[in-house]
């Protein structure tokens, strides 16, 4: 007897989609908590609060309805097989205009491009619901609808150019890759891994925002000094124009070896009008390079991803697999799209271990930077931080543990006390 393959992985979406919508129901419960925590009262205003408060509960709602259409949707996508009409229907289009549908390749990037077609029709409300609605309702959004649109089509433009080659190589190498597949698929990834991470920050990113130098000032020099006294080969440093969308805030590195760059937010800069509390927002982050975080985390990413393709060389031949989707043929995409779907649990469970060895490196770095004397800079940069981006004051231990990948501000600000006072 053919194992119901289909039904156990729908199955398995239906159990995953009750089990955190429990854990949701548990931080709405938490969202709705009157009074601060006893370690952010004196911290954090009344009013900042009540604004905190009510944006994380409208975020809630929506979250409650956009993930019950979403498994709704999912669900019957595989159920009812149109996954598989809409593969024939994607290659019946092809001979209207002159190609050949039996290339996998053409029939591949038809099949791709109503999709992706189908996923902006069905994410557009949504999209356009959080950002002019509940992110204009709170302040943050800063955005025109020209400006969604524009960005909305250069991202779809660069779909349209990047994608196709990327699908073909991955066919290819899947055709012709015999029993080192999944070593060829990994290094294949790996080098577009790399290659994406170098042409982002210099081709795409510019696309979508403004990019310029920090001025010359008080802020760059502690910086740069900060970032030599650690050996850091700082070589740009960036502030970003995230205002233009909006009022939320944030700093990130980026870059290979001996050329890195450090980029701001102009709206941190807004914030912290206190130079000390960014030089300590950035020695948070220097932390994460000095300890090597971001090091070991790609090497994380780059053994799981050849685990994966490790079991779906295991499991791209199996016709009872494809055929309880409701497929005749193998092809390659549907092959991972399948495998993607067979490995749900394992994915969630491997989400939750990367999310708590992410929290221990947040607590690192923090420590980090207290080591280095920036403490009583750290504390208020990150109070400041969780008030202007209204971020949640209350959060349900099981929720948090469970999606979060930086810990909760009570939790850093009484790790933080506590590495303090060592140092004393």
């Amino acid at each position: 007897m053919a194992i119901p393959y289909m039904e156990t992985v729908v199955g398995f979406m239906i159990v995953m989609y009750v089990f955190e919508t429990y854990l949701d129901l548990r931080q709405h419960t938490a969202l709705k908590l009157p009074t601060l925590p006893k370690t952010l009262v004196g911290v954090i205003s009344q009013e900042k609060f009540e604004k905190s408060r009510a944006y994380s509960l409208d975020k809630s709602h929506f979250h409650f309805v956009h993930e019950f259409v979403t498994i709704l949707m999912d669900s019957a996508i595989l159920f009812f097989g149109i996954l598989p009409w809409f593969w024939k229907i994607s290659g019946g289009f092809l001979p209207m205009v002159g190609l050949d549908p039996e290339n996998e390749i053409m029939h591949t990037l038809s099949f791709l491009a109503g999709l992706m077609t189908w996923s902006q029709i069905t994410d557009l409300p949504f999209s356009l619901y959080s950002t002019f609605v509940i992110e204009s309702r709170h302040g943050f959004n800063k955005q025109t609808i020209w400006m969604f649109i524009r960005d909305m089509l250069k991202g779809i433009l660069l779909s349209v150019i990047l994608a196709p080659p990327i699908v073909a190589a991955i066919i290819v190498i899947v055709q012709k890759g015999g029993p080192y597949l999944a070593i060829y698929l990994w290094a294949f990834m790996f080098i577009l891994s790399l290659v994406m991470m170098t042409i982002y920050p210099v081709l795409i990113a510019p696309l979508f925002n403004k990019f310029t130098p920090l001025p010359d000032g008080d802020l760059r020099e502690k910086i740069e000094k900060l970032a030599s006294s650690l050996k850091f080969p700082l070589k740009k440093l960036f502030v970003v124009d995230g205002s233009t969308r909006s009022s939320h805030s944030n700093a990130y590195m980026y870059g290979f070896f001996k050329n890195k760059r450090i980029v701001l937010y102009d709206t941190l800069i807004q914030q912290c009008q206190n130079e000390n509390e960014i030089v300590a927002v950035i020695a948070h982050e220097l932390g994460h390079w000095k300890l090597n975080h971001t090091t070991y985390s790609f090497i994380a990413v780059q053994i799981l991803a050849f685990l994966q393709f490790g079991g779906y060389t295991l499991v791209r031949n199996s016709t009872d697999l494809f055929r309880s989707f409701g497929f005749d043929t193998q092809p390659v995409l549907i092959g991972l799209i399948i495998f993607q779907h067979t490995v749900i649990p394992l994915q969630h469970l491997v989400s939750f271990g990367l999310n708590l060895v992410s929290r221990a490196f947040e607590f690192q770095a923090d420590a980090f930077a207290v080591n280095l004397g920036y403490a009583k800079d750290l504390r208020p940069a990150l109070v400041k931080l969780q008030e202007e981006n209204l971020s949640a004051m209350n959060t349900d231990p099981l929720y948090s543990a469970y999606h979060y990948s930086h810990p909760p501000l009570v939790e850093r600000l009484r790790a933080i006390d506590g590495e303090d006072k060592k140092t004393d």
